[in-house]
């Protein structure tokens, strides 16, 4: 029996060893979510001496170039670990099957994922929108640092061919780890609107979100604040180049972004503009409460005990208290109110139990809670720059009326007398003309941004730098 033992080792310790000699490679996978859509994950695995490493891509998404944290391949299991970014695969290889078999982790989200070897059938997604090298124009990758925070940001840089002093936006990503792209759901809209906006003789730098793409640091422990901060070093990096005016630099701004910039502007003197897209103008406790009704994917049996518990949840995510007597408080919270829903929808208690464990940790983020005490509307009333705001009317992640009504009253509280907000008809949350407004459109939509608003924007810099 002895020797049968060890024999069996011995063949399945070879069997492992020439395979992690074929390890190294593309490998991909589709995921099923609980409403039956596929997500296509495409994973690039490399062995540097006896180390392995990883890259990841959602083509689903139009996101790559994921760094995970650490990739392992021990005893037939794959191992790849993306704590920072709430994100991990562990799959076992199947020798019958020729795959691994496992799960892919991403903050409550748990999917089934089976990898197999070589690229993946991509299936042809039109964006005619999208430009096509060679580009009309001048196109620098560029690296610029944020020193207080110790990180190097990566980016793209676009100008107009022509030699000469440039007028130049920066653009501001949403919430999420998001491309210098602004890469979402299989569209590129920072790409489409850089190209637009430098045909017509504006310079533009768009990024990588720090700690993702290209950009170091830690996206999971930074806020709006930080993000802030980020905008205020690019513009530190675009006054060192001779190629643009210093007294034409404004920022562009989508979702979250368009809070990001009001904050950033209202730090220096070096901003001279700035257009918000879907932003919003009142505080995050109340776009939470609005998102976890608009958004929610499944029913309660009382609207309002719901929204009363939302709000109770905020507050104490919110509070001056020590995060361990905020965690106690809003577990406890959570319990009590998210138990009898997640029941009566079918979930286990062990379900039930790692789903509230793992909401409640990701409301108190250091992101979440700085987001539930900011009002963006108290800096928009400081702002003395020429404002444009748009949101689309059909957007349903930010409600047009409620937000450009509050930052038109802070623009008017603060007596600037340069602002224009529109709500532009039938556009949706990326400025997409469309049908129904719900995210699930997005990607199914052959548009990326709205003509109509790609020259709102573009005209107005022009005025505004004109009449300067």
């Amino acid at each position: 029996m002895k020797t049968v033992i060890t024999t069996t080792i011995l063949l399945i310790f070879s069997i492992l060893n020439i395979f992690s000699q074929e390890l190294p490679g593309v490998w991909h996978g589709n995921a099923k979510t609980p409403d039956n859509k596929e997500i296509l994950f495409v994973f690039l695995l490399e062995k540097n001496g006896e180390f392995y490493t990883s890259t990841m891509a959602i083509p689903t998404f139009n996101v790559d170039g994921i760094k995970p944290k650490s990739t392992s391949f021990e005893e037939g299991t794959l191992l790849i670990d993306a704590p920072d970014l709430g994100m991990k695969y562990e799959g076992i290889w199947n020798e019958t099957t020729h795959q691994f078999e496992g799960n892919y982790n991403e903050g409550n989200v748990k999917l089934v994922l089976n990898l197999k070897k070589g690229n993946p059938e991509m299936p042809k997604i039109n964006r005619p929108q999208e430009p096509t090298k060679p580009y009309p124009y001048h196109e620098e990758n560029v690296k610029f640092d944020n020193i207080k925070a110790g990180i190097s940001l990566s980016g793209t840089f676009t100008r107009p061919s022509k030699k000469g002093k440039y007028p130049v936006v920066v653009l501001i990503s949403g919430s999420g780890r998001t491309d210098r792209n602004g890469s979402s759901a299989t569209h590129r809209p920072f790409l489409v609107l850089s190209d637009y906006l430098t045909r017509n003789n504006i310079a533009v730098l768009r990024y990588d979100d720090r700690g993702f793409g290209e950009s170091t640091g830690n996206f999971s422990k930074a806020t709006t604040a930080d993000f802030a901060q980020d905008v205020l070093s690019a513009v530190q990096y675009l006054k060192s180049r001779n190629d643009i005016n210093t007294n034409q630099i404004g920022l562009v701004g989508h979702s979250e972004g368009g809070i990001i910039a009001p904050l950033a502007a209202n730090q220096t003197s070096d901003i001279s503009f700035m257009v918000s897209m879907a932003g919003t103008g009142i505080s995050g406790s109340e776009i939470s409460v609005m998102q976890s009704k608009s958004l929610r994917p499944f029913p309660v049996p009382d609207e309002l005990a719901f929204e009363k518990n939302v709000r109770e949840a905020i507050e104490i995510a919110a509070s001056n208290k020590e995060i361990l007597q905020k965690r106690k408080e809003l577990l406890a919270h959570n319990n009590t109110y998210l138990t009898p829903i997640l029941k009566s929808l079918g979930a286990t208690e062990e379900n039930i139990s790692a789903f509230i464990t793992k909401e409640t940790d990701g409301v108190l983020k250091p992101w979440n809670t700085y987001f539930f005490n900011y009002n963006p509307a108290d800096e928009y009333e400081k702002l003395t720059i020429p404002v444009l705001s748009l949101n689309g009317s059909k957007d349903v992640q930010v409600n047009a009326t409620v937000n450009q009504n509050a930052i038109r009253n802070a623009l008017i509280k603060g007596n600037n007398k340069n602002y224009k907000i529109v709500e532009l008809e039938n556009l949706n949350h990326l400025f997409q003309e469309c049908t129904t407004g719900k995210m699930n459109e997005y990607k199914e939509i052959e548009q990326t941004i709205s003509p109509i608003a790609l020259k709102e924007i573009s005209n107005w810099i022009i005025e505004v730098i004109q009449a300067n």
